[in-house]
């Protein structure tokens, strides 16, 4: 094999994985957050699961890509671990899709389909052709990539050692970890399958050698979904182990059957001629029918995963961190389903964010009407929470924004980074509240019960007007309307309480210190309203729900 050859295999691989690549960018921006109903409506059902698995993976031409969209999504609470089973098998079926099309050897239209897809994009302003665009040159791409490595491969015919190395793997242990190791190397079950075949069209290997090597790459792709768990959930990760569970068990039962029964010459028998063909069937009949037997047992198999990692008190959950925002999802840029999975996250931990600061609220009411400071520690620690969340989200948000393609999505994004800093000031004023109580008990000053019912008043509409932002994250429908009657009444009473106030400085019932005090928590009352109707107003506009 010349040097030549060899930059050639390696030119054919990059195009390959860069195809792959595009045509999961092209998928990602023309879907965006479209993903998360898609997946919401079709999971329930165990058959409707397993299509769409097969779908979006037949699409993008990559299980390991779809399983970690899947891995990114129980993370988040998108999806659960038995929705996430069918999913999975479904993948499995799915990335057979790209050895068969291998197979059909389509690849003299290639160019075609690469011409067609970039001229979408270079000629055509509509963004949204631009994202199919990138679907279509991408499968134009992957396949001249194929073509390339299938020539650059032809010279290996005539090396006896490297064709020696190829009979070794009719030993199911060596053809197996050959499989898994390759394929964990390069990380894509498709591209591996596709080396597979294009080194049986150079005439390099068969069938009856290529068997165990293909039951091995299916092991091996497992390892991508296991990398992008490090960081996640447990749930998450125990999508990983049902991903590996169905490899493993496909594998130990096609290897005894192709060992003791005349499978592999069967399928050898369908398409005698054609090497990649029998190597796509092979890769067909193992994920169809590893499928089809493990279908009555996903439950089981969510079971056992469960039992292999049983569940156990968060290690950090005594530390400031994020619950439902993970490291892995910025790991891979090109991430399937991204937009979907992060939104998700944001807007979970915003209503988690949005809680606490509800607490500091309520907390820091409580404590002026006490007059005293043994409040004041706890709602400053939660204080500094709201902090480290505020800061933490919205350099998440600015990360996602910059790579966010969907234009309605990053509206959304946009959205949710206002909210973030309104619900991190509503915690600001929180605390100026409660710090008020060090002046009111070194200074011994006593509020009046026409004062003390006031507080109760502003602590009420303040737990409701909260109360219906979090409820309406919750809810289909938006109750804008409400949260600005709500936030009007607050202004009304701001008003009306300092009028009040006159009244009692005129009469000589309340000290200089109180009503400053005083005049300074109406205040903060006031701009928490304010920063209410703000979130309110984003939450419309974008539509936000969790």
């Amino acid at each position: 094999m010349k040097i030549t050859d060899f930059f050639s295999l390696l030119g054919g691989l990059a195009l390959f994985l860069y195809g792959m690549q595009m045509m999961s960018s092209g998928l990602e921006a023309a879907a965006g957050n479209k993903m998360k109903q898609i997946l919401e409506k079709l999971t329930a059902n165990r058959f409707l699961g397993v299509l769409v698995g097969a779908g979006i993976t037949a699409v993008i031409q990559s299980s390991s890509a779809t399983t970690v969209m899947v891995v990114g999504f129980v993370n988040s609470g998108m999806m659960t671990l038995r929705q996430a089973v069918w999913i999975i098998m479904g993948a499995n079926i799915g990335t057979t899709i790209t050895g068969q099309l291998i197979a059909l050897d389509i690849g003299a239209l290639a160019p075609l389909f690469a011409f067609i897809g970039v001229a979408s994009i270079v000629f055509i302003k509509k963004r949204k052709i631009h994202h199919y665009g990138l679907i279509v040159a991408g499968l134009g791409i992957l396949f001249i990539g194929m073509d390339m490595m299938s020539a650059a491969m032809m010279p290996l015919r005539e090396s006896p050692s490297f064709v020696a190395l190829m009979t070794r793997f009719s030993n199911p242990v060596l053809g197996i970890l050959a499989g898994m190791v390759f394929t964990a190397i390069i990380q894509s079950s498709s591209a591996s399958v596709g080396i597979l075949q294009a080194l049986s069209s150079s005439g390099l290997i068969g069938l009856s050698n290529a068997v165990f090597v293909l039951f091995g790459q299916n092991i091996g792709t497992c390892i991508t979904a296991v990398l992008a768990s490090i960081g996640t959930n447990r749930n998450a990760k125990r999508t990983t182990i049902i991903h590996l569970l169905f490899n493993l068990i496909g594998t130990a039962l096609f290897t005894v059957v192709c060992i003791v029964t005349p499978l592999t010459a069967l399928v050898e028998s369908i398409t005698p001629d054609n090497v990649a063909a029998q190597i796509a069937n092979m890769h067909t009949i193992f994920n169809v029918a590893t499928t089809l037997l493990l279908l009555p047992f996903g439950n089981y198999l969510a079971k056992l995963a469960t039992k292999i990692l049983p569940e156990k008190k968060e290690e950090n959950a005594e530390f400031m961190h994020m619950e439902y925002i993970r490291p892995m999802e910025m790991k891979r840029e090109n991430q399937i389903g991204l937009s979907a999975i992060a939104m998700t996250g944001i807007i979970k931990e915003l209503n988690r964010m949005l809680g606490m600061a509800k607490e500091n609220v309520d907390k820091s009411f409580e404590a002026v009407k006490s007059g005293k400071t043994t409040l004041l520690a706890e709602v400053r620690e939660r204080e500094e929470y709201i902090d480290y969340l505020n800061k933490e989200i919205c350099k998440y948000i600015s990360k996602i924004m910059v790579r966010e393609s969907n234009s309605k999505d990053s509206k959304y994004m946009s959205a949710l980074f206002k909210v973030c800093g309104n619900v991190e000031r509503i915690g600001d004023h929180a605390m100026n509240i409660c710090e008020y109580t060090k002046h009111i008990e070194e200074r011994g000053i006593k509020f009046s019960d026409a004062v003390m019912v006031e507080i109760d008043e502003m602590r009420e509409i303040c737990h409701k007007a909260l109360t219906v932002l979090e409820t309406t994250r919750r809810e289909k429908g938006f109750r804008i309307d409400e949260i600005a009657d709500l936030e009007q009444q607050m202004d009304d009473m701001t008003e009306e309480f300092r009028r009040k106030q006159v009244v009692r400085m005129q009469k000589g019932s309340c000290s200089e210190e109180g009503c400053i005090i005083y005049s300074e928590m109406l205040t903060d009352f006031e701009r928490i309203g304010d920063h209410i109707l703000n979130i309110g107003q984003e939450m419309g506009m974008g539509k936000v729900s969790a």
